[in-house]
């Protein structure tokens, strides 16, 4: 099969460096990050947080191969900060997104559990079994 093995696509190699920056030398203030060992979930959500500064003219992304497990991220600035900066900026403003996200969501989380007991039936229903009562085909 040409799947890599599951374990080459997260685990970085030694000496492997996890993001290699390229300055772009024909677009100004503009700079080529490849992240290795990543896909589209980070790099869609850096690519949106990216383009949240008023400071970036472009952020995209792209996968060559989906059997080669990393992302190209190419970001141009108006000038006034470089593109390495905004990146750093991004990735501090999405983990504390997503902090918290995780605190809410284990607030959330222990209000459910502090309420007391689950109900019988997980999805929510009334506990009746099927063909019981009415249905939509009785008039």
């Amino acid at each position: 099969m040409n799947a890599p093995n599951r374990f080459e696509l997260f685990v970085l190699d030694d000496g492997e460096k996890p993001v290699e920056v390229t300055e772009d030398t024909k677009i100004p203030n503009a700079a080529t990050f490849k992240v290795v060992k990543q896909d589209h979930t980070l790099a869609n959500m850096l690519r949106a947080q990216v383009l949240s500064m008023p400071q970036v003219l472009f952020a995209g992304y792209k996968v060559p191969h989906p059997l080669h497990p990393y992302f190209v991220l190419k970001i141009q600035t108006d000038g006034s900060i470089t593109p390495q900066a905004i990146l750093e900026q991004a990735c501090t403003k999405l983990i504390a997104t997503l902090s918290t996200l995780e605190a809410k969501f284990k607030r959330e989380f222990s209000f459910k559990d502090a309420e007391g007991a689950v109900p019988e039936d997980p999805y929510g229903g009334t506990g009746q079994a099927w063909g019981t009562g009415k249905d939509y085909l009785d008039f």
